[in-house]
């Protein structure tokens, strides 16, 4: 996970929240659960204090990793950007040249990707296929499916 993270305003938010929900009640809750499972007795043969151990490895885990995106985080001002070319933040209209079809998706950090609200990662293969393309150039998309070609048709913010 190291390298830049570009992240719009809310998803840098979003991640903060996140991170200090973990931090405190996640931490909480896993302390309890050990406390807990230590009352139980013999911790040699306790499982359930060998999972609330394994529980709380997990979230440091995520922790440790939230806090390097947040580190390495760079938020991006949409107004600033330029439409010339597909960037990070990018809303762009495709055509699959193939069936026609036409699709808005919008590219965003790996992070704040969510396809049921047509957000898709930079670093997925169809974000790779559209970085850098201008209105008119032709995006050859490598899928489990073979290669699609897309055509972009406007690139909005």
């Amino acid at each position: 996970m190291a390298g830049t993270h570009y992240l719009s305003q809310e998803g840098y938010d979003r991640l903060r929240a996140e991170l200090e929900e973990l931090k405190t009640t996640g931490r909480a809750e896993v302390a309890r659960a050990i406390a807990e499972a230590r009352e139980k007795g013999d911790l040699s043969e306790n499982a359930e204090y060998d999972a609330a151990k394994d529980a709380q490895g997990l979230l440091e885990m995520k922790i440790n990793e939230l806090e390097k995106v947040m580190a390495n985080a760079r938020v991006l001002d949409s107004s600033q950007l330029d439409t010339s070319k597909v960037t990070v933040m990018s809303k762009v209209t495709i055509k699959n040249l193939a069936n026609k079809a036409t699709m808005v998706y919008e590219l965003v950090a790996e992070s704040e990707a969510n396809l049921k609200a047509k957000k898709i990662s930079v670093n997925s293969p169809m974000g790779q296929g559209l970085l850098g393309k201008a209105v008119g150039d032709v995006a050859t998309v490598n899928t489990p499916n073979g290669t699609i070609q897309f055509e972009i048709v406007n690139i909005a913010i």
